[in-house]
């Protein structure tokens, strides 16, 4: 499988944004779908009176804008991105943020020839987890997936420091305690076949260190961890550290699966 980016106007792994001529899109939400800059800090461009529509300076937090609209920052005109989605095997000792303080390893380093777009990671795996993560620049969908109210699927091998009891993997489908003062559950345990200390763990709420913290409250610790699908993708053909582009048929299923319409890949070949 290759790696190289694919430098043609329009590659087959991204998309145009779905929006129509006239539709009215807030400036914030231009500006961040321009790869320029996040939404919250695109509002501080605004107030600070950096922002120009069609050679207006716009304060006023909410301002809408058209695709066609010429949208500026300092200088610089922006434009609407195309879309790109990336299926990532996270490696261990690697951090799913986009910057690291501490100049350790980023899943945007072993990604690095993918895109030159700013995209970031859909939620995180400790830096030790292993497995599979998204990286996008399509914000709606990101921040979807990772919203509990949506109850996207994870399901995790996770190796702990001894096997767990019949009684305590029930435990874990009903319901368990764990710190934080969050009542939590597994929707699937179960042991994998030749390793005893090994579960398959299915969990949807997705909080901090959550598998981790379930098993400390059964008194053990993980020992190793690997999450093998992410709201239905999952590691095929993918070896630690290798990634690949999402194909069409996923992105619009991921898109379904959390109710934002479907893309036009046909619109855009």
């Amino acid at each position: 499988m290759s790696k190289r980016k694919n430098r043609t106007k329009k590659p087959h792994h991204e998309v145009d944004q779905n929006y129509e001529a006239d539709e009215l899109i807030r400036l914030n939400k231009y500006i961040a779908h321009s790869g320029f800059t996040s939404r919250r800090k695109a509002d501080n461009y605004i107030e600070a009176g950096k922002v120009k529509v069609n050679g207006e300076v716009v304060t006023k937090l909410g301002t809408k804008v058209k695709r066609r609209d010429q949208v500026e920052i300092d200088g610089e005109n922006l434009q609407l991105e195309r879309f790109t989605y990336i299926l990532l095997n996270k490696p261990k000792n690697t951090i799913s943020t986009v910057k690291d303080t501490g100049d350790r390893t980023t899943v945007l380093n072993v990604v690095e020839e993918a895109t030159n777009k700013r995209i970031y990671p859909v939620g995180r795996l400790d830096r030790n987890t292993t497995g599979v993560i998204i990286l996008t620049n399509d914000g709606d969908l990101a921040n979807r997936l990772m919203h509990p109210s949506y109850g996207v699927r994870k399901l995790y091998e996770v190796r702990t420091e001894r096997p767990l009891t019949g009684e305590e993997m029930q435990q874990l489908r009903d319901g368990i305690h764990i710190k934080g003062g969050y009542n939590v559950n597994a929707y699937h345990v179960e042991r994998i076949p030749d390793d005893f200390s090994t579960l398959g763990i299915g969990i949807k709420e997705g909080r901090n260190r959550q598998i981790r913290r379930m098993m400390e409250a059964l008194g053990t610790e993980v020992k190793a961890m690997k999450r093998v699908d992410y709201a239905g993708l999952n590691l095929e053909g993918l070896d630690i550290g290798d990634w690949r582009y999402l194909k069409r048929n996923e992105i619009n299923e991921l898109r379904m699966l959390v109710g934002l319409e479907t893309l036009d890949f046909q619109h855009n070949a």
